[in-house]
């Protein structure tokens, strides 16, 4: 699969999740066999306004490639100023414009998926940045913002035209943000109507899924977002069942302990260690989702402080507990 210059080995990407997708969550994923990975997303006007924070969110680990890093907002020329800034700050390798997140803040804004609303401005945006950088810029959105104006089809037209090097379809609308199933045949409609890769996104929560959701859509690839939380081996599983073979062995309990503490390790060498312990309690819960009676260690992960709290957490599992 390729997006402009750049060859992905590989059909399954990591999509960018606020919170969630730090570079030691990438890492890992990028272990296990994505393709590519991307980074948290970011505001275009706090990063051209040089909050520190924004970006700090810009991070990532030597080697580690090809990354995407993802911007938000509204406003044509803050998007090429903060598309240049982001890729001078990460060096990533493809440029990602978010015209999908549904969340009120953003969306009802004018950003995110509000731009489906307004598909004149997103060509602007588009043009604009593709303009300004010498990497492929691509876009995500969604079905429609609701299910009277699904527009998916012409929005993936007009990216075309507008010089994008490829799309990624989330199968839902906004109204529907999480809720009900995603639309792989809408995706598939997509893919019909455009000659750049279209990457599918929506209810990929196994390996059997990403296998599943190419052979529906036919499309270049698929975009896994809340399966892979608390299991970065979805993606080992997802290669497996792409080339028709058997799922390699989920790793113990004990190995996706042993795994969870690392990456939390690795978040805090790059992070510090008060802002990974903060941002990795959801990720301990994550890890233990499905085993039986963790639930007071799912408790006890909620309220972790330091890497020591997480050690003893890490620790307890392994020792009392055993896989489900």
């Amino acid at each position: 699969m390729r997006i402009g210059n750049v060859e992905l080995r590989g059909r399954l990407l990591l999509a960018p999740m606020a919170g969630v997708t730090d570079a030691a969550f990438r890492h890992i994923c990028r272990e296990q066999g994505a393709a590519l990975t991307a980074a948290e997303m970011v505001s275009a006007k706090a990063l051209v306004y040089g909050d520190k924070k924004t970006a700090d969110l810009l991070h990532r680990i030597p080697g580690d490639a090809p990354e995407a890093v993802q911007l938000f907002g509204h406003e044509p020329e803050v998007m090429a100023k903060a598309a240049v800034l982001a890729l001078e700050q990460s060096g990533a390798e493809i440029l990602d414009l978010n015209m999908g997140c549904p969340v009120g803040k953003i969306a009802l804004h004018g950003d995110g998926c509000g731009l489906m609303k307004t598909p004149e401005l997103a060509e602007e945006i588009i043009r604009a940045v593709v303009k300004a950088v010498n990497v492929p810029v691509t876009v995500k959105f969604r079905k429609g913002w609701d299910r009277g104006s699904v527009n998916a089809v012409e929005f993936a037209q007009m990216c075309q035209a507008a010089g994008a090097a490829a799309v990624t379809v989330h199968g839902r609308t906004r109204t529907q943000m999480y809720e009900g199933r995603a639309d792989w045949e809408l995706i598939r409609e997509v893919k019909r109507a455009v000659s750049i890769p279209v990457i599918a996104n929506g209810d990929v929560f196994s390996g059997e899924d990403a296998a599943r959701i190419l052979n529906c859509t036919g499309c270049d690839g698929a975009m896994i977002g809340r399966g892979a939380f608390g299991d970065p081996w979805i993606f080992a599983a997802g290669n497996a069942a792409i080339a028709g073979l058997a799922p390699p062995p989920r790793p113990s309990l004990a190995e996706r302990m042993d795994t969870a503490l690392r990456q939390i390790e690795l978040s805090a060498a790059l992070r510090g260690e008060r802002l990974a312990c903060l941002e990795t309690r959801r990720h301990l819960g994550w890890y233990l989702r499905g085993v039986p009676y963790a639930a007071p260690y799912k408790t006890a992960a909620v309220h972790v402080e330091t890497l020591e709290d997480v050690r003893r957490v890490a620790e307890g599992v392994k020792r009392d507990l055993k896989d489900g």
